[in-house]
């Protein structure tokens, strides 16, 4: 059986897209919580189930196989599920997904670093900082066009839950947590994507979640 390695759910944002991808799998896994920055994280970063990644989280095992990184866990699982559960079936729907992807992968930096994920919390509204406002300006860009080409009748990005989906799902619970301004159609987008099963099932177990990490724990300028 596949085992997915993830960090605390209130605050890993790339373990809850490793994780959405096993969701949206089909296949069966087993889920290993480890709490981050604890007294036992250094040592256990340092063990062999870790090694791989360099003691990053998410980390997917299929027997001897080990997979890390998000994106590659989305593309390994769309390969072993059948290659339908992931990606547009059209080619330029399929293109801009993974386009999409790519860019949330490697982009933003501003709006990630500034505004931890933590999905326990609603900070009250605060002006963000220019460099956040123009992440956010892109993202909004970025998920009409999806919308307007790909959308269809459906509810997500490109119609049905997917990749693309799965890569911005932290990015809306950063929106929600710190009350951050987003154009008025994005407003549907969110709400789907915060009340698709897999996304209550995470949001309601990081609130059973004990551990605590204070510098997540304050809104920006607190």
């Amino acid at each position: 059986m596949l085992k997915l390695i993830i960090g605390n759910k209130a605050y890993s944002s790339w373990s809850l897209r490793g994780w959405l991808a096993a969701k949206q799998s089909g296949l069966p896994f087993e889920e290993m919580v480890v709490p981050l920055y604890d007294a036992e994280w250094d040592r256990r970063r340092a063990g062999d189930e870790f090694a791989p990644s360099s003691g990053k989280v998410p980390i997917l095992w299929d027997g001897d196989v080990v997979v890390w990184d998000s994106l590659a866990i989305i593309e390994y699982l769309n390969e072993k599920s059948g290659g339908t559960r992931f990606w547009p079936a059209d080619d330029a729907a399929r293109a801009m997904a993974r386009s999409m992807a790519a860019e949330m992968h490697s982009g933003f930096a501003a709006l990630r670093r500034k505004h931890s994920m933590n999905v326990r919390q609603v900070f009250p509204p605060s002006r963000p900082d220019d460099d956040v406002v123009a992440d956010l300006s892109r993202i909004m860009e970025l998920w009409a066009q999806a919308r307007a080409r790909f959308g269809g009748e459906g509810q997500f990005l490109f119609g049905e839950f997917g990749a693309a989906d799965i890569m911005y799902a932290p990015v809306i619970t950063r929106i929600v947590t710190y009350s951050l301004p987003v154009a008025r159609f994005a407003t549907g987008y969110m709400d789907a994507v915060l009340h698709h099963p897999f996304m209550q099932d995470w949001i309601a177990a990081a609130q059973e979640e004990e551990w605590v990490i204070e510098q997540f724990e304050k809104p920006v300028n607190g």
